[in-house]
């Protein structure tokens, strides 16, 4: 079996090389494919890390699905760049993705706020009890599926959400117990309880159909409503 692992950046020059040195012993069975939105595919920094480095347009669904048109893995891999994989992420894929199609990692999150293992506690619960995987837990998708399921919808934000109700057509996801280590940066930069509630906030209005472009806009603010 082999993985691509395909990482959206932008204006991840400070810090895309932690990103990627954990991954460099994993490259002899996959390969690392970088999908940019910031710099022309030349002048990306650390360039020597990954094995592909693709220019975008900006919006996340959009470079993810970019990314996984160039793959050649069987599995791909979708690694957020301020998210760190546990040591032996694709042993437990391989081992255990078997009738199975697709499924995340549990998450745990970086930083002080006591709150954040609370969070991400809350995150795994209720990815299992819904098989709604978010971006933070790093979705994986052997190539058949994520074909089958029509890639992510090109929408400005929950395309993770919109991903994974098309997956669980296809099979019910493969929770690992292993955990991601993803940055409780923005958690801590908007205030950890203003932030669950504008989470929680922004899943319901997309429950209701409210445009996506309209509530990437509230979540890059981290606010409720546009002034």
């Amino acid at each position: 079996m082999k993985f691509s692992i395909i990482i959206p950046t932008l204006n991840e020059e400070k810090t895309i090389a932690s990103c990627l040195l954990p991954l460099q012993p994993l490259r002899n069975n996959c390969e690392i494919i970088i999908v940019d939105a910031g710099n022309a595919s030349s002048n990306f920094p650390h360039a020597h890390l990954a094995d592909k480095i693709i220019s975008s347009k900006k919006g996340r669904a959009r470079q993810m699905n970019l990314g996984a048109s160039h793959a050649g893995g069987d599995v791909l891999i979708f690694l957020h760049a301020d998210t760190y994989l546990p040591d032996n992420a694709l042993q437990l894929i391989e081992q255990h993705l078997d009738s199975k199609q697709w499924g995340r990692f549990d998450i745990q999150l970086s930083g002080d706020h006591f709150m954040l293992k609370v969070i991400a506690w809350m995150m795994n619960r209720r990815s299992r009890l819904t098989g709604i995987a978010t971006g933070d837990q790093t979705i994986f998708v052997t190539r058949q599926a994520f074909a089958a399921a029509g890639q992510y919808p090109e929408i400005a934000l929950m395309e993770d959400i919109a991903l994974s109700k098309a997956l669980k057509k296809i099979s019910p996801p493969l929770c690992l117990d292993a955990k991601v280590t993803s940055s409780g940066r923005r958690w801590e930069h908007f205030g950890v309880y203003r932030t669950i509630l504008l989470m929680w906030t922004l899943r319901l209005r997309y429950f209701f159909n409210t445009d996506p472009q309209r509530l990437a806009e509230l979540y890059s603010r981290g606010r409720f409503w546009k002034p």
